[in-house]
């Protein structure tokens, strides 16, 4: 199994065993969904959603089992994983943190490769011969899995 970060427990909420949770995970439809399975802190414990909302920023959460508020504050501050198999992404999906170490190329010209992203007040950037370049579907053209490449089109202004 392989566990995909996709928030942290920032705080709870009420007295009723809810959490926020602060996520930038680009597939939270896929993960925040009732009767799906999270798992919590280092130890990965594992919790059922009974209910899901958002709040402000938050990912609010409510987990099947957990009616109080000392139910888990333990979990505070924890990070929240889920089990990669479970997102079933289609060929064209990738996740972000595996885009690192794959070939970049602007328009079949080998320009870089990727070195780390990070998200910027909900941008996504990818790191490039030291340069953080957008990671937006408007300049993707193609994803090779096989290969570990990425193919963009126009983004030399960034480079």
């Amino acid at each position: 199994m392989k566990y995909i970060c996709v928030g942290k427990i920032v705080n709870t909420h009420a007295l009723k065993g809810e959490v926020r949770i602060i996520s930038s995970f680009e597939y939270k439809d896929r993960v925040f969904k009732k009767d799906n399975i999270l798992y919590i802190g280092s130890s990965k414990d594992e919790l059922k959603i009974e209910t899901y909302r958002v709040h402000k920023q938050f990912d609010m959460v409510k987990f099947y089992g957990i009616d109080y508020i000392n139910d888990v504050l333990k979990y505070k501050g924890s990070n929240v994983y889920v089990d990669e198999a479970s997102l079933k992404l289609n060929n064209n999906e990738i996740l972000i943190s595996d885009l690192i170490n794959y070939d970049v190329y602007n328009d079949d010209k080998l320009v870089g490769r990727i070195t780390d992203y990070r998200n910027d007040n909900g941008n996504k950037l990818i790191k490039v011969n030291d340069k953080y370049i957008p990671y937006n579907d408007n300049f993707i053209t193609k994803y090779d899995k096989i290969n570990n490449r990425i193919y963009f089109h126009d983004i030399g202004v960034f480079l």
